[in-house]
C-alpha cells in the first residue's frame, strides 16, 4: 500500500461484516464500532435479543440471524442468507464465547465439551464456512476473540484456557494458509473486560485483587477491544496476520 492512499480513518465503508456473539458485551460493541465506520453488519447470536438489538441500530444495512454457532447446518444457512442479501462477506469476527469455572479435579466432562464446542469448534466451523467465501473473493479479514487465558494459566479456568489457546493456534494456522490469498487472520486477547457479565463476575474484593495484578491497575472496557477490531478489519492492517493482539494492561508481560 502506498502512503499516498493511506486511510488513517480506518474506514469500513460498504464492507460486509459478520459478528458472532453480537447481542451483548464485546460483540455488541464491535457491531456499534463497525456501523460507525460505515460497514454493513450482520449480527449472529443465539439470544432472542439479537433481532431487537439489530432493529435498535436503526440502519437498513444491519440485520440479524438467530443461530447456534455450534451447529454446522445453522451456520451454513446463515451464511447463505448473508450472501443472498449482500453478495459477499468481507469481515468475520468470532466473538461468541462462554466460561465455566471449576477446579480441574472436579471439572465435568459435559462442561468441557460445551466450552470447547462454543469457544473453539464454532470458530473453526465459521472460519471454514466464511473462509471459503473469502477465498473465492481473494479478500477477507477474520478476527477471532481469544483471551489472555490463551497464553497464561488462570485458576479454575481449565477448559476456557484450553479453548482460547486453541483459538490462537487456529488463527496462526489459518493465517499461514490463507494470507497469500488476501485473507488476514488475527486474534485479540483481552484481560477482564467490563461487560455486564464481567462486572458481575469481578465485583468486590475478587476484582480488586485481580486489578493489582494488572500493571495499569484497571480492567478493559468493551470499546477498547472494539477499537482494535476496527483496525484489524481495515485495509491499513493488510500486513498484520497471524498476530495475537494482547490487550491486558500488561498482565502477561510479568
Amino acid at each position: 500500500m502506498s502512503s499516498s492512499i493511506a486511510d488513517y480513518s480506518f474506514s469500513l465503508k460498504d464492507k460486509v461484516a459478520i459478528v458472532t456473539g453480537a447481542a451483548a458485551g464485546i460483540g455488541q460493541s464491535i457491531v456499534e464500532a463497525y456501523i460507525a465506520k460505515g460497514a454493513r453488519v450482520v449480527l449472529f447470536d443465539i439470544s432472542e435479543k439479537v433481532h431487537e438489538i439489530a432493529e435498535s441500530m436503526g440502519q437498513e444495512n444491519v440485520f440479524s440471524v438467530r443461530l447456534d454457532v455450534t451447529k454446522r447446518d445453522e451456520i451454513n444457512k446463515a451464511i447463505e442468507l448473508v450472501i443472498e442479501k449482500f453478495g459477499r462477506i468481507d469481515i468475520l469476527v468470532n466473538s461468541a464465547g462462554i466460561v465455566s469455572l471449576e477446579s480441574a479435579e472436579h471439572y465435568q466432562e459435559k462442561e468441557w465439551d460445551r466450552t470447547l464446542d462454543v469457544n473453539l469448534k464454532s470458530v473453526f466451523m465459521l472460519c471454514q464456512a466464511v473462509g471459503n467465501v473469502m477465498l473465492s473473493q481473494k479478500y477477507g479479514r477474520i478476527i477471532n476473540l481469544a483471551s489472555q487465558a490463551g497464553v497464561i494459566a488462570l485458576d479454575k479456568h481449565l477448559a476456557y484456557c484450553v479453548s482460547k489457546a486453541g483459538v490462537i493456534s487456529l488463527t496462526q494456522v489459518l493465517a499461514l494458509e490463507w494470507s497469500q490469498y488476501g485473507i488476514t487472520v488475527n486474534a485479540i486477547s483481552p484481560t477482564v473486560v467490563l461487560t455486564e457479565l464481567g462486572k458481575k463476575a469481578w465485583e468486590g474484593e475478587v476484582g480488586e485483587i485481580m486489578k493489582q495484578k494488572i500493571p495499569v491497575r484497571r480492567f478493559a472496557v468493551p470499546e477498547e477491544i472494539a477499537a482494535s477490531a476496527v483496525y484489524l478489519a481495515s485495509d491499513m492492517a493488510g500486513m498484520v496476520t497471524g498476530a495475537n493482539m494482547i490487550i491486558d494492561g500488561g498482565y502477561t508481560i510479568q
